[in-house]
């Protein structure tokens, strides 16, 4: 069935049905003639395509209204829009916002800094009004916040049974009241006290301080004096001193192992600059180290006989060291000529390259070589080209925050950008530092504008991650084309002056000449 065979039919239903040839009427049983015909009518559906837009409660509400028209769909979201009042909406809004930041200056109250530097930060984007997006990724923040906290620090302090997760107030409480004896047995003092007197006796030290012996003696006669505060304090003061004696011991002992280590090192010193004498030299060092056998400490003998037995293995050692050296001298005089040859092969290699080494972009030689040949071809062949100078915007306060591996990942990143989004037929490198350059062939100064504008705006909505934060990256660029100037180094100059113009305007802009 041919549309014109629906009008037809369309004009004969209105005629039967004794209606006026209204535009109402007639798009009401166009519909009616057209769905009979089995032919699907754009026109016809315009109620179901709308209706699939509303909330499940409308269509509902439509459904039981019997909705035929789009005119009877209009009168319907006019009654309900009538009906609606929007300063409801903004008191829930403002009630719902209010009660938001009233939980977060909560939260900054709970002893926890991570969650507290992430409320704070929330309240400053609630303050400013944020954005959809920048509550979305504060959002996110939170989710990562609640799925890595952990809270098994407490376990740690969870000695007797005593920590409540759900009210650490109580937990510290219970904590502190933990009696010193948990059986309920009352302390045997004299077996403390024995304990206590023999730690008073010092570990180094060979002799016993008498201020020590006489409140050993004194503990020992009374185990009930520990009870008392000003034991207490004297008992302090004994441990400091049986500290400081032990200490004055080990300086001295110290201080007799450094002359042995002192001479023995010059002795070493003397016998491999004068080989031929080296057997002779260890043994006057063996006497020497024998001369130190009278110490007062088992460690310190030990210490000794150690050094002793350096000694005696260098003695049977030297003379066959001694012939090694000799013999490996040709040798390393060979390898030191070769390591110097490859050295200086290595430093040509590198005035050669022509890749950046971190961004694998051109470095600053192969930049000039390309313009050298774009300015040659412009002057012979007329083809104009422009040059774009890019600069990573506060790039130093990068490093000075994340430190010098962030930036170069900064770095990394932005040189994909460029190399993604130039054509092939484009040249882009390092041309130093934080700065970038591209040579944009067949092209003017709103052609490099634009390519520019796309570079921007692409590093503007990229996410810079580095160890799992996000770094905020913006980038300036300045634009010249070559037609425009009396020479190649004009025109770069040019561009580089764009370029701190678009720093001076604030950054993260794209100046030119318009």
């Amino acid at each position: 069935m041919t549309i014109q065979t629906i009008i037809n039919n369309t004009i004969k239903r209105l005629k039967a049905e004794g209606k006026l040839l209204t535009p109402d009427f007639y798009a009401e049983a166009f519909c009616k003639e057209a769905t009979r015909a089995n032919m699907r009518v754009e026109d016809c559906n315009h109620i179901d395509t709308f209706t699939n837009l509303l909330n499940p409660q409308m269509q509902k509400d439509l459904k039981n209204y019997r909705i035929r028209t789009i005119k009877e769909f209009i009168r319907f979201l006019v009654a309900k829009l009538n009906r609606m009042n929007p300063s409801i909406c903004s008191q829930i809004l403002e009630s719902q916002t209010l009660l938001a930041k009233r939980v977060l200056q909560s939260i900054t109250l709970l002893h926890n800094k991570q969650a507290s530097d992430l409320a704070l930060k929330t309240i400053d984007l609630i303050e400013i009004g944020a954005q959809p997006q920048q509550l979305d990724d504060i959002r996110q923040h939170w989710v990562n916040f609640l799925t890595t906290y952990d809270d098994t620090f407490l376990k740690k302090l969870d000695k007797y049974g005593q920590i409540d997760t759900l009210d650490l107030k109580k937990s510290i409480e219970k904590l502190n009241a933990v009696p010193s004896t948990h059986t309920g047995e009352s302390v045997d003092l004299q077996k403390i006290s024995k304990l206590l007197i023999a730690s008073f006796v010092p570990s180094i030290a060979s002799s016993v301080n008498e201020t020590i012996a006489e409140i050993s003696q004194r503990i020992s006669k009374n185990p009930a004096l520990l009870e008392r505060d000003d034991i207490e304090r004297e008992i302090k003061s004994t441990i400091s001193l049986r500290i400081a004696l032990d200490k004055e011991s080990v300086k001295e002992m110290v201080e007799s192992i450094d002359g042995v280590l002192d001479k023995l090192s010059l002795r070493l010193i003397d016998m491999i600059e004068s080989s031929d004498s080296s057997n002779s030299e260890i043994q006057v060092i063996k006497k020497e180290l024998e001369s130190y056998t009278e110490m007062s400490t088992t460690n310190f003998k030990v210490a000794h006989k150690k050094l002793f037995t350096i000694a005696v293995a260098l003695e049977e050692n030297t003379a066959v060291l001694s012939k090694n050296l000799k013999g490996h001298s040709d040798e390393v005089s060979a390898l030191s000529k070769r390591v110097h040859k490859l050295e200086k092969e290595l430093e040509a290699a590198k005035k050669e390259s022509k890749e950046d080494f971190l961004t694998k972009l051109c470095n600053k030689r192969a930049l000039d070589e390309f313009m050298q040949i774009k300015e040659a071809e412009y002057k012979r062949y007329n083809r104009n080209f422009s040059v774009v100078m890019f600069d990573i915007d506060l790039f130093k306060k990068v490093n000075d925050t994340f430190g010098h591996e962030a930036g170069d990942a900064v770095l990394t990143a932005f040189a994909k950008i460029l190399k993604q989004d130039c054509r092939t037929v484009d040249i882009v490198g390092r041309f130093g530092g934080e700065e970038f350059l591209a040579i944009l062939s067949e092209t003017d100064t709103q052609g490099g504008a634009q390519f520019a504008q796309k570079v921007r705006k692409h590093v503007e909505k990229a996410r810079f991650m580095y160890k799992g934060k996000r770094i905020s990256v913006t980038v300036s660029a300045g634009v010249s084309e070559r037609a425009k100037h009396i020479s190649l180094e004009a025109t770069i100059n040019s561009a580089d002056e764009y370029l701190y113009k678009a720093k001076q305007e604030g950054r993260n802009r794209v100046e030119y000449r318009r």
